[in-house]
């Protein structure tokens, strides 16, 4: 399987990157890789112990075309091979990858949900229906999948409205393991004919949006949209009527973009696959749709999103990093700790079948036929729909030119083109119909004599045995898409030439050149000079040369089948909830609001530590638009978190800082009006608003390399678009977060190298790197480090009376500053506590030895070492303890801040923001979340 991650990834060693904490997961569990190839070899095992149980029907000779790349059966075969096709897709089982017995797979149900069913009803009375195989490219690449019990969830593609219509044809449907999904002729017209194939279909194949009409086409954008979004509901809907735990939910193609984020919004524990069969753009392509950002974070709702190719896996990431903004990764695209993971997973086809196909007598018969046919003659063939983009034209101008520049061939060659036709009823396609028999008849009645013409060209399909026969006696076939998903022709074609071993002529654009490229003659269907002259080398090779290349294709085509492709999808998927789980095992939880605002209220004297930026900014990102840049980096505190803040601040039994990164003016402006206490630049300048600013800064702190750091940053400021830098007192910023999100990554990976090597290599300073932002600031400066001396003199202003006996801290941190977290949690160990928490201990206990807690040193148990105020004997009588804290605060120096915390393990509450990999005992989704809890604060504080 070709992947976009790295499989030499564990993922099961995710290890928490903060200090003190363990690795989460059991050493004992096996990585990713060795489970994906235990979950190989079992598989192999059931094949082999199932072989000789009848589990796979080995006469099936039914074909199918659909999706761009197949053949249709005839009417008469489909009729006949009906039954066969559809109990040969719902058989057997498939793993949830753990849970076995006797080392043989457990039965596991997939549910696969596609516009179309595999079957086509018609009506024959008012409770009878006549059901006949109306198949597709899905089914064809599923026909040799047994090892799950599949059923299908789609449209029957007829208008069914009455009642006891339904009622029949649901039953009817039933026998086929089939469910149907009832759409309306309007919504059908608006979501299937609409926005599907004339809004994304064209889109996905990098044709432009239709403009003939821009005025008519934008009104109808947005009534087709609702009308798609409408119709993936109705699927989710039937999908969440069938479901059963432990299934897996298989979404096919861009007709159902929707439907992961309905089906997960309806359960989030549901296994949610999706796979795209047509190519997908790139990013600049994609980002024309209208509806882009709400399409692409309706799949990412998915466990799983699959792809033909890595091209199109790689496009969808990098459309989602540059129109979302998130972060891609090796493994997919990541969300606030969630990860979608994106993969390659090459489609293939039931090749034994067509193997065993050329053994059947009707094919042998057309197969002689044929030979004495063309006796004589070179076989070229093009199998393709009647589409734009198959390149039919291409090809047979190729044709024509190879003929003009060769004439000694023009007796020699035939081309067989089978052109099935489709959506006749659209003016594009008839037209293209029209060209291409006018370039046809002109090239035979040019080329063409009285007994023989160069082009064979049917408008109709074939039936399978003379398909194969087809394949077989071709010597050179020509695939010349100009943009297609896979194409399976190609590996048809390859099944089919054991004896013959013909050569693949095959388009760049197609994705089965990426897996039939060693083989193949890769071709730009474009250059009609490059595409002749590749038809004059296809039949003009050795014997040799085509018996090494087929090998080539044969190997792969028969190794990568259809059955493999599904196992290998679903087997993955399995895996990625897995991870999934493992992942998240701990994830903090959501912050309970509620116990929060009790344990406030219940309180004597609470801190309120919050971050500005992220936290208590008024959000930017409007009506689901990329953020704004301007607005976003004027940091402004969220409007309706003003009366809240006032109301708190106002409570003489609460203080509240304000610590960010953030210089002094910018806090300042936001904050100076209310009664707080404000700590910028990660605390190195710290005030009581009313009051001037001081520093906390080490006297000893060299600033020296401010000034080469500065102009390495203006360097690359002016040389990366829309990056910027901030230049505070204590350190200095280079922000490339509104940049192209490829250049930025480079730049910022050379300015590291800049000053690794130059301006800090012998400087005591450290180099924090934020998602997409560096900053260089002097060593060992934290929040966490900062939060010693900021509680320090705070007390030394008289604003703390009592000891600190609640503690709410909640910011969207950089990793390097998580330590505040940890600073305050009581629950964590002696290891993790400061050394200085340790001296003041010491230096308390030898001031209050007249008390027992002090005399013997013991911390209790739900208080962590160092904070000395719960050393205090609880059964002192209250003038006492008041003696000792006046007495202790006239001691306290600076910098001994942490002692005034008198915290229980239920009173501290540390919350992230946005993040979910977090030292932090809770979690908050963005500021909003912010909001609503510091109004309920401030409601219930005030009641």
């Amino acid at each position: 399987m070709e992947s976009i991650e790295d499989t030499h990834n564990s993922q099961n060693n995710l290890i928490l990157q903060t200090s003190g904490i363990k690795n989460s997961y059991d050493s004992t569990v096996p990585s990713r890789l060795e489970r994906l190839l235990r979950e190989r070899e079992l598989r192999k095992s059931s094949k082999s112990q199932n072989a000789n149980e009848g589990i796979r029907d080995g006469n099936k000779d039914s074909n199918v075309f659909g999706n761009g790349n197949e053949l249709c059966l005839s009417d008469g075969d489909r009729r006949a091979r009906e039954g066969e096709l559809i109990e040969g897709l719902a058989v057997s089982s498939l793993t949830n990858g753990f849970d076995r017995q006797d080392g043989r797979l457990q039965r596991q149900r997939l549910l696969v949900v596609a516009n179309r069913l595999p079957v086509s009803a018609v009506r024959k009375g008012e409770d009878s229906w006549n059901l006949e195989v109306s198949v597709g490219g899905l089914v064809s690449a599923l026909l040799g999948v047994n090892e799950f019990e599949a059923n299908w969830i789609g449209w029957a593609g007829v208008n069914v409205t009455d009642e006891i219509g339904q009622r029949s044809l649901t039953e009817a449907l039933a026998e086929k393991r089939c469910i149907p999904v009832f759409l309306d002729q309007e919504l059908v017209h608006q979501y299937y004919n609409g926005y599907c194939n004339n809004i994304l279909w064209p889109l996905f194949h990098y044709l432009p949006l239709p403009q003939e009409d821009r005025l008519a086409t934008t009104r109808s954008f947005q009534s087709q949209f609702a009308a798609y979004k409408e119709a993936n509901q109705m699927f989710a809907d039937v999908v969440n009527e069938h479901y059963q735990a432990g299934d897996v939910v298989w979404c096919h193609d861009y007709h159902l973009m929707f439907l992961p984020k309905c089906l997960k919004e309806y359960n989030s524990e549901m296994k949610v696959g999706w796979f795209l069969h047509t190519p997908f753009p790139s990013s600049e392509i994609h980002r024309t749709l209208p509806s882009r950002s709400e399409l692409l974070r309706a799949v990412l709702a998915a466990d799983l999103v699959g792809f033909h190719t890595y091209d199109y896996a790689r496009h969808f990431v990098s459309a989602c990093t540059r129109i979302l903004g998130l972060e891609g990764t090796p493994e997919g695209v990541e969300d606030q700790g969630k990860l979608t993971r994106v993969a390659a997973f090459p489609i293939g086809i039931d090749s034994d079948r067509f193997i065993r196909a050329l053994e059947l007598p009707a094919v042998k018969y057309h197969i002689k036929e044929l030979q004495e046919r063309f006796a004589g003659r070179k076989v070229m063939l093009g199998v393709d729909r009647l589409d734009m983009i198959k390149g039919i034209p291409q090809k047979i101008l190729a044709f024509e030119k190879f003929l003009e520049e060769n004439p000694d061939w023009r007796d020699k060659v035939v081309l067989l083109q089978i052109a099935v036709p489709t959506r006749t009823d659209v003016p594009e396609y008839q037209k293209l119909t029209c060209q291409v028999h006018e370039i046809v008849g002109r090239i035979n009645g040019r080329f063409g004599t009285l007994t023989a013409v160069p082009i064979h060209h049917l408008d109709r399909s074939l039936d399978f045995p003379a398909l194969c026969a087809l394949y077989a006696v071709t010597d050179v076939a020509l695939v010349t898409s100009l943009r297609d998903g896979m194409n399976l022709v190609s590996y048809e074609f390859v099944a089919c030439q054991a004896s013959k071993k013909g050569v693949l002529i095959l388009s760049e654009f197609a994705g089965a050149a990426q897996s039939l490229g060693a083989g193949a003659i890769l071709v730009n269907p474009w250059n009609i000079t490059e595409l002749a002259s590749s038809i004059g080398y296809a039949l003009t090779m050795s014997a040799n040369e085509r018996e090494k290349r087929h090998q080539h294709n044969f190997l792969h085509v028969t190794t990568h089948t259809s059955q493999e492709w599904a196992e290998t999808f679903v087997s993955e998927l399995n895996d990625t909830v897995v991870e999934a789980q493992l992942r998240t095992r701990h994830v903090p939880p959501q912050l309970p609001s509620e116990v929060a605002i009790e344990r406030y209220l219940q309180s004597n004297n609470r801190l309120l530590i919050l971050g500005f930026n992220a936290t208590l900014t008024e959000p930017v990102d409007a009506q689901g638009r990329r953020i704004d840049q301007l607005k976003e980096m004027e940091l402004k505190l969220h409007p309706d978190l003003k009366e809240p803040l006032r109301t708190l601040c106002n409570d003489p039994k609460t203080t509240i800082v304000v610590l960010s990164g953030s210089d002094r003016n910018v806090l300042d402006e936001n904050f100076g009006e209310y009664r707080m206490w404000l700590a910028a630049e990660h605390g190195m300048f710290l005030r009581q608003t009313g009051g001037n600013w001081m520093t906390t800064m080490p006297e000893n702190l060299s600033m020296d390399w401010v000034d080469s750091v500065k102009h390495v940053f203006e360097y690359f400021t002016e040389r990366t678009p829309r990056s910027h830098f901030e230049l505070r007192e204590t350190s200095l910023v280079w922000n490339y977060k509104y940049t192209d999100i490829e250049f930025g990554k480079l730049q910022s990976k050379d300015l590291l190298q800049h000053l690794w090597t130059g301006p800090i290599s012998n400087a005591s300073v450290e180099v924090v790197q934020g998602s997409r932002s560096v900053e260089v600031r002097a060593l060992g400066v934290t929040k966490g480090a900062a939060i010693d001396r900021i509680l320090g003199e705070i007390v030394h202003n008289n604003d703390v009376k009592t000891p600190i006996d609640y503690v709410l801290c909640i910011g969207h941190f950089l990793a390097k500053d998580e330590d505040i977290y940890s600073f305050f949690d009581p629950d964590l160990s002696q290891v993790q506590a400061p050394i200085m928490r340790t001296k003041i201990a010491n230096h308390l206990n030898r001031s209050t030895s007249n008390h027992s807690a002090g005399k013997s040193g013991h911390r209790p148990a739900n208080c962590k070492v160092g904070l000395q105020a719960s050393t205090i004997d609880k059964k002192a009588g209250s003038n006492e303890n008041a003696n000792w804290w006046s007495l202790f605060r006239d001691r306290m120096t600076v910098h001994e801040g942490s002692s005034v915390l008198d915290l229980k393990a239920d009173n501290y509450f540390s919350c992230a923001v946005g993040r979910n990999c977090s030292l932090a005992r809770y979690l908050l989704g963005s500021s909003a979340d912010v909001v609503s809890l510091l109004k309920d604060m401030a409601y219930n504080s005030s009641c």
